[in-house]
């Protein structure tokens, strides 16, 4: 892989070349890319989507979209440190091509933005219930007339690869989706491989997959386009994937924690014992002694964790850049951090606290049963639309699905994931609003 293919700037649809040098520097290709993603729709429902703790009425806690703009932060800052290490070794992308430091942030910030896009509702249960409807569900009735991977795409329903298809997906009145640039929407693809052939291997792009399989000619595009292709159907990952992992490994890590810890769920001196062993270096004891208040403690000691977590992945990174480049590096970047024992004992702490607590186990199976329930109502009316035997209620049921996700002239696999992403595309509180209208 070269850096000069890795930061193009070319969108879908593009007949003319893109090129860094004739960019507003005001404004660059990337920069459009994180400006289209906050004022998309999809974007602002993440604001009432579970990102693991349910609404508090004591405290703030993290929703999806508050998550994402953390990690956009942090993906900043690591791809303009990176940024600054790719130039200086490579001069020639700064002279010869323009590219600056602050691309490198761009893309990985975009990319970042972005990577909940395309998650259900109801935090980590809601992939899990699609899924289901299908595999074990009344969705089973449509195995026979889809193929393996059609079917099996369905039945491991993946928010990575509904993301592609909100960024990428033409629909009426918008061609190409967001058009973002082929570089971040390569940075955002954090598993280039389609569900099946399931062959787990140890590199993390194998993980899971991160594109439908009727997307995969366009993504072959993207891949082609950055120099990501291998062979027929192998693909490597985006070097500035891995910084965006890093950023999500980081906040979530260490949010969740804090959410814990203010909800009272974590009790404080598990923060000072395991933060502390983060921030050691750069605490500042008297600072921190005289804050009065929990809240600031932990924010103080998260954003010293922060910073310490930042400045590892970013020397991690430099260290295996040439590896990356090749396609060689297999594994997380926090993985090979010397603070892994640090971060495993914080998720532990975080799964036994907050991951099973009774407030998120409730919230899990309730949107389980909301979201199997819509499932099966909206796939049947759709079904029986596109075979002229709806009924009344079915009739009713189409009008609360948006246009966009109907189109009688589709096969049976692009009507059901359709109505799948259309189901991932609510909010927790429209979801139960509609289920007990429905129901």
């Amino acid at each position: 892989m070269k850096w000069e293919n890795l930061l193009s700037l070319k969108r879908q649809g593009d007949s003319l070349k893109r090129l860094r040098s004739e960019q507003d520097n005001t404004r660059v290709g990337f920069d459009v890319d994180y400006d289209r993603i906050v004022f998309s729709s999809f974007f602002r429902s993440l604001q009432d989507k579970t990102q693991v703790v349910p609404f508090s009425k004591t405290s703030f806690v993290h929703t999806r979209l508050t998550h994402s703009l953390e990690v956009s932060v942090v993906g900043r800052s690591l791809g303009r440190v990176v940024g600054k290490y790719i130039l200086d070794k490579y001069p020639y992308l700064k002279e010869v091509y323009k590219f600056q430091i602050n691309d490198f942030g761009s893309i990985v910030a975009a990319a970042c933005l972005s990577h909940d896009i395309g998650n259900p509702p109801f935090g980590h249960s809601g992939e899990s219930a699609i899924g289901d409807f299908f595999k074990i569900g009344d969705g089973v009735k449509y195995k026979s007339q889809l193929t393996d991977l059609q079917y099996n795409d369905l039945c491991t329903f993946e928010g990575n690869a509904n993301g592609f298809k909100i960024l990428t997906e033409s629909k009426t009145g918008s061609e190409g989706g967001l058009r973002l640039s082929y570089s971040t929407l390569g940075a955002f693809t954090k598993y280039p491989k389609k569900s099946l052939p399931y062959k787990p291997t140890d590199h993390i792009k194998d993980k899971k997959y991160g594109f439908f399989s009727n997307q995969s000619d366009f993504f072959d595009e993207v891949a082609s386009e950055l120099g990501l292709k291998i062979d027929e159907n192998n693909y490597n990952r985006h070097p500035l994937t891995f910084l965006v992992e890093a950023a999500d490994d980081i906040c979530y890590t260490l949010i969740d924690f804090e959410d814990g810890i203010n909800l009272d769920w974590i009790p404080e001196e598990f923060a000072l014992e395991y933060l502390v062993k983060l921030v050691s270096n750069s605490i500042d004891k008297k600072k921190y002694n005289n804050m009065s208040l929990k809240g600031q403690r932990i924010a103080y000691l998260r954003a010293l964790a922060i910073n310490t977590l930042i400045n590892e992945a970013v020397q991690i990174f430099i260290e295996n850049e040439e590896e990356i480049l090749k396609g060689n590096f297999e594994d997380s970047l926090m993985s090979k951090s010397k603070y892994k024992a640090q971060m495993e004992g914080i998720i532990k702490i975080s799964v036994d606290k907050v991951y099973k607590s009774k407030e998120v186990i409730e919230k899990e199976l309730t949107g389980y049963k909301v979201l199997n329930f819509l499932l099966k109502t909206f796939t049947n009316s759709v079904i029986n639309w596109k075979e002229n035997r709806v009924s009344a209620f079915d009739e009713l049921a189409l009008e609360c699905i948006p246009k966009e996700y109907l189109n009688k002239e589709t096969d049976l696999y692009s009507s059901l994931l359709d109505v799948s992403c259309f189901i991932a595309s609510l909010t927790d509180g429209l979801a139960l609003e509609w289920y007990k209208k429905l129901n």
